[in-house]
């Protein structure tokens, strides 16, 4: 059994991230950077994050017995929709303490990753751009193919506004906003507007992400034990 433990543990820091045991608990470090990788490769020189490795890992997690929280760590330029949308529902799912620090820029499909966490933070100078559905490449115009478009941003737009406090309305507005930005519409909020608006939970820094998802776990522990 200890064997087994060990390999899962090798396992889980082989994929890039930290495993940290204190005597408060156990928390796996789990970073998000670059650019969503989905069904498309990217380019070499693109840095990325590969859903296919995410998703097997968070489920590992979520049944570790050795692990007690997820602190994610954003700095994503956004990607692929349906990879990130796969990843923000899992972490959303799971009933193990989870907190996401935003730095540096939670922007596009980085919005529902970044409130997907019970917990939402963003450091002051952090941004997240908030924008409608965008494709690359070969795209059909056909009436179906914006049908389409809608119906994803529908759900981004749902699934954003049921882990977070800001309302469809100001999401929306964000959205569709022009002259922010120039070749877009869209909207790019800071730290302190993103809290303000609800969209984000509360400024914060690594250590209160860290005390947060500490006293998070403490507060199930108890729970359980009371349970029990």
């Amino acid at each position: 059994m200890d064997e087994e433990r060990t390999l899962t543990q090798e396992r889980l820091e082989d994929l890039g991230a930290g495993l940290t045991k204190t005597d408060r608990g156990c928390i796996y470090t789990l970073t998000i950077i670059g650019q969503i990788e989905g069904h498309q490769v990217a380019p070499e020189t693109v840095k990325t994050t590969k859903y296919e490795h995410v998703l097997p890992l968070l489920a590992t997690i979520e049944e570790s017995d050795e692990i007690d929280g997820l602190l994610l760590l954003l700095n994503t330029v956004g990607g692929d929709i349906e990879a990130g949308l796969a990843i923000s529902e899992l972490i959303s799912g799971m009933k193990k303490p989870t907190v996401s620090l935003v730095l540096g820029g939670g922007h596009s499909i980085g919005i529902p990753l970044a409130v997907s966490a019970k917990k939402s933070m963003i450091a002051p100078s952090a941004s997240m751009m908030i924008h409608p559905v965008r494709m690359s490449g070969l795209v059909v115009g056909a009436p179906a193919t914006y049908h389409y478009f809608q119906r994803i941003q529908e759900q981004i737009t749902d699934f954003v506004t049921a882990n977070s406090k800001i309302s469809k309305e100001k999401f929306s507005e964000y959205m569709m906003a022009t002259g922010q930005i120039a070749t877009d519409v869209g909207t790019i909020v800071y730290g302190r507007e993103a809290v303000a608006s609800g969209l984000i939970d509360r400024l914060g820094s690594l250590h209160d992400a860290l005390d947060t998802l500490h006293r998070m776990i403490a507060a199930k522990k108890k729970n359980t034990r009371r349970n029990s």
